[in-house]
């Protein structure tokens, strides 16, 4: 793959360190799209509702920019500099200056969290189109598996543009060509339709929702359609074990529902990161258990 451009050659820390301090700021804006768009999805469904019963529903302006940044305890207006990434909650030492309602520990973790997955991106490709490319699908992975594991739901608002822009940025082969792309977007729709309907046929249950179909999509289409058994089977390990420590822990119960979003999301991390060394060795262990 050409690389247009390669920022800081040469200068690995200056890289990571920028790259460290610009993903604070993003994870501060992914706080919002987290909290904000389910609630958002929600107020348009209610505005349609009414819209079809022909009744009349007003409710104030609520988006991503609107209302801005306040406490919800006290409703006091938080300040520029009381919203600074990582350091405001320190500072505050996870407090409303106002009120002292305790501030949610996700906030500076998602910031965090944001910062040093994209550093690894951009440790692993460089601060070139290939890290970039795969800090922006670092950060719908981020807001797609906090919502589901909230909501249980995977908006189409993230996943259509995430599947997209995998076509996109494939068609000059950054990760894989745009054939396999192709391939892995169609194959990963299809793969989970098919467990879903095949397992309500013998069930009558549903086991997972159309969102996880659009989401293997969409990753199948940043990694390719080579790559989908590997995805799957990494998803489906880490849902298993995560799975059997929380109901160990007595944090999850057996016919509880479970998100399966953030284990898609994770198993996506890996497959982009270490794609073909995971498939090597995966097709090895196949081929040598027979």
């Amino acid at each position: 793959m050409y690389l247009y451009f390669d920022l800081f050659q040469g200068h690995p820390m200056l890289a990571l360190a920028l790259t460290f301090i610009v993903s604070l700021c993003i994870g501060s804006f992914l706080n919002v799209v987290i909290h904000r768009l389910p609630r958002m999805m929600e107020h348009e469904w209610q505005q349609q509702l009414a819209d079809a019963q022909e009744q009349s529903f007003e409710q104030p302006a609520y988006n991503l920019s609107v209302p801005g940044s306040h406490c919800p305890g006290c409703d006091y207006k938080i300040r520029w500099y009381e919203n600074i990434p990582l350091l405001s909650y320190l500072f505050l030492r996870g407090r409303c200056s106002q009120c002292k309602t305790s501030i949610s520990l996700r906030y500076p973790l998602v910031e965090l969290s944001t910062a040093l997955i994209c550093s690894a991106g951009i440790w692993h490709y460089g601060l070139n189109e290939i890290g970039i490319a795969f800090a922006l699908f670092s950060c719908f992975l981020i807001c797609l598996t906090l919502i589901d594991y909230d909501h249980q739901l995977l908006p189409d608002t993230l996943t259509l543009p995430l599947l997209w822009l995998g076509l996109l940025v494939n068609s000059y082969s950054v990760f894989t060509t745009l054939h396999l792309a192709v391939f892995g977007a169609a194959g990963g729709y299809m793969i989970l339709w098919s467990i879903y309907h095949l397992f309500r046929l013998i069930t009558g249950k549903e086991g997972m929702g159309y969102g996880d179909f659009k989401l293997l999509a969409a990753l199948g289409a940043w990694v390719g359609g080579d790559k989908l058994p590997v995805l799957i089977f990494i998803s489906a390990f880490i849902a298993s074990v995560l799975g059997i420590l929380m109901m160990a822990l007595g944090r999850h119960n057996r016919g509880q529902p479970m998100p399966f979003g953030p284990f898609l999301a994770m198993a996506g991390w890996i497959a982009l990161l270490w794609g073909d060394d995971v498939t090597q060795a995966y097709y090895q262990l196949l081929m040598g258990s027979y």
